[in-house]
This record gives C-alpha cells, structure tokens and sequence, in this order.
C-alpha cells in the first residue's frame, strides 16, 4: 500500500469516527451506556477483531481512531492497568468462554482487575513462583501468597500464576487461572510504603477456588501466558499516567468519570514521582537560581538527552505495533531507559533542591514532591521487571549472548533449592 493511500485511508477513517461521534456523543449520558454504545461501534478498542467488539484495524490506524475521540471529547473505554492486561491476554490466549465472560465488562470499567505474579521468594524469579494449585476433581485449590500487588483491595479479579506440577523443571509446572478475589480464602493486606503511599498489597490463599474453565491456555504451560502479558506490561508503560488524565468536561459522564479516576487511580498518584519528574527540572532550576550553575546545567542536560533518547525508544515500540509485530525486546529497553532516566532525575533534583530535598509535606521544596521523588525512584528499576532482568533480556534476545549459567531449569522445581517452605 502506498503512502498517498495510507493516508487516504486514515482521513476516510478519521471522517467515520467523527461522523459516528457527531451522531452519538451525549455528555448527559451515563458512563456505562456510553460505553457500551461504543464498544458496539467497534471504535471503543478499534485494533480487536472485529467478533470481541473491535474493527480489526492496525495499531496505527487504532490511534487516530482515539485521536479523534479525544478531539471530540469523547471519553473512552476503560484501558488502564492490570485489566488491559488481562484483555490482551485472553485475546492472545483465551478460548470463546473467556473472551465472552470478560471482555466486555473489561471495558465498560464494571470489573477491575489485578495482576497476582510476584511473590516474596520469587521475584524477578518469576518461575520460582511456590503458590499451589491442586486440582480436587471439581476445582482448582489455591494455596500460597503474593505481594507487590497493585489494586489488589479493590479488584473484583486477577490474573494468577500457579504451580500445579512440581515434578517437572520450573518454567514447565505453571500454570495461568483467572480467578475471583471476592471469594473465601482471599486476604488482601495493605502494605504501606517509604513514601507515604500503600498502592500494593500482600494477598493470602488459603484453599481459595478456581473453576476449571477458569485455566487459561493448558495445564502447565503458563509461562507461555504469562511472558505475553509482561511483554505488554513493559509496552503499556505510560498508559496509566495518560488515562488518568481524561476527565475533563461538564456532564453526567465526566462526573462519573472522575469518580472512577479518584477510585481507581488512587493507588498511581505517585507514579510520576516514580519516573523522577524530569518535566520540572528546568523551572526548579530557575526558581531556586540555580540555572546558571555548570553542575547543575549538566546534570539537567543528561537528563534531558537521556529522557529524548527514551522517548524515541517509545517511538520504536509503536512503529513495531503498527507493523503489527508482537511485543519485543522494544520494550525492556524502553522500560530499562525509564529506570535510567528517573535516577538521573532525582540526581539532578537533589543538586537543584540541596538539604530541602530532605524535607515532606509543606516543609520540603514544591510541597514535598522533590523528597517523594528521591525515595520514590527505586521503584522504577524494580517495578515490572528488574533492571537486571531487562539486560538479560536484551543480551540474550536482542544481542544473541549466551544465556547466564543456571543450575535449576533442567530438573524437578521439587528438587531445587529455594528460600521458602512449600
């Protein structure tokens, strides 16, 4: 297809979306009936195949669609979070069953999902993972804990990892179930940060249930599942932050939406501090009459060179999104230059704040959102996959290195050592 005909198109599309918005748009409207007027169109999620509410349009295609919703006014689906998660999981994974059962509801906002992976031994061992599921001829029987867990007290599902076979090397015995968090069995526990926050939750199963409908793909093959939803978790990066920001306008729908953001966002509030707020460096600089000051231009330079270099690594990932490529080693480079960036930043903030950098709340500089940056950057170079994990993942996919010698993939998971008791 020729470059005048892809734009062509994308103008003929654009005109449809506008024309369908014109006709159907009513800010008075409740959230959830607009929704659900805008996944039947297919506009909603435009890039899904057409039979799971979508026009099966290329990722490139897809934004303009948003483009011209967000244009409009227009609010839409529900994207954010462990949910989209979930959806481009089961897309990829799912039978009929669970496409019908969750998709539509994934996007209206009705449900709220987590993501239940990490554990206190197994981290960025992932497949080191301990929590049991055992099957009792009826349901699946989950025991163990995780923690980490983003969301977790107010999430009516989750997406969980299981070892269901101990007698098999680690990555081959686990498996991938969607399950119910508001069942008995399922203890949520809040855990309160350095920061201030408690946006992540310990969770404990005690012989808690899952259907067997409720397995995603096949028994013991989850690693497979699971590396597809990491792979979008590392693309989806920034879809928190820009989602969180759509409540603008006078309406019942807005209204409504501003109470799901204040709902569901509440728990990403820091996150901005988290990427170390590279966007106000250079006023913090003029403020405080340091711009002038060589170490600090530098330092700012740095982190401005960095973070562009950063942005076009983003660039890398949507153009390979609107090849319609599956999720590569893009994203761990993207998601290892964010951590880079967010420790520069703080740096640079630290050189421009001083001793106030120390100081919270009204005492500290921009009421204490310079000291919440520096103790909330850590988090950037573990969320979503260690720094470490991420080099491992560029040399060995990208590079083409050999793999780092490893003593406990080619025997039973029940035979290798490990720091928890199962």
């Amino acid at each position: 297809m020729s470059e005048q005909t892809v734009e062509s198109t994308e103008q003929s599309l654009r005109t449809d979306v506008r024309t369908w918005v014109e006709a159907n748009w009513n800010p008075d409207a409740s959230l959830l009936e607009w929704r659900n007027k805008l996944i039947d169109s297919g506009w909603g999620c435009s890039s899904w195949p057409e039979e799971w509410h979508g026009r099966g349009l290329s990722i490139g295609l897809s934004e303009a669609v948003d483009d011209e919703l967000r244009k409009a006014g227009a609010v839409g689906v529900a994207k954010a979070g462990a949910r989209m998660l979930a959806a481009a999981t089961i897309l990829e994974h799912g039978d009929d069953f669970h496409k019908d059962k969750f998709l539509r509801h994934l996007l209206t906002g009705e449900d709220t999902w987590c993501q239940l992976f990490s554990e206190p031994g197994s981290g960025s061992d992932l497949a080191g993972l301990t929590t049991r599921a055992d099957f009792d001829g009826e349901n699946w029987v989950l025991n163990g804990q995780k923690v980490w867990t983003t969301s977790a007290h107010h999430a009516q599902y989750g997406i969980v990892l299981a070892r269901t076979n101990w007698d098999v090397p680690k990555h081959q015995g686990i498996t991938y179930f969607l399950m119910n968090m508001e069942q008995a069995g399922v203890e949520v526990r809040p855990l309160q940060q350095m920061n201030g926050h408690a946006s992540f939750n310990e969770i404990f199963f005690t012989d808690a249930k899952i259907a067997p409908e409720l397995m995603l793909g096949e028994e013991g093959k989850g690693w497979k599942v699971a590396m597809t939803t990491l792979a979008h978790e590392r693309r989806l990066v920034d879809g928190i932050r820009s989602w969180g920001r759509g409540a603008k306008g006078q309406g019942r729908i807005y209204d409504e939406l501003k109470a799901e953001i204040a709902n569901v966002m509440e728990p990403y509030k820091w996150y901005p501090q988290r990427a170390g707020r590279v966007d106000l460096l250079i006023e913090r600089a003029k403020a405080t009459g340091k711009y002038d000051d060589p170490a600090v231009r530098q330092s700012i330079a740095k982190v401005l060179m960095m973070a562009k270099a950063a942005e076009w690594t983003g660039r890398r990932v949507k153009a390979a999104q609107a090849l319609g490529r599956p999720p590569g080693p893009e994203g761990s480079l993207g998601k290892l230059a964010g951590s880079q960036v967010a420790r520069l930043a703080a740096q640079a903030h630290t050189l421009i704040a001083g001793h106030d950098a120390m100081l919270t709340e009204e005492d500290g500089a921009l009421n204490g959102i310079i000291s919440e940056v520096l103790i909330s950057t850590p988090a950037e170079s573990i969320a979503g996959g260690t720094d470490e994990i991420q080099r491992n993942i560029i040399a060995e996919r990208s590079l083409g290195l050999p793999k780092e010698p490893r003593t406990d993939v080619d025997r039973p998971f029940r035979d290798v050592p490990r720091n928890t008791v199962s």
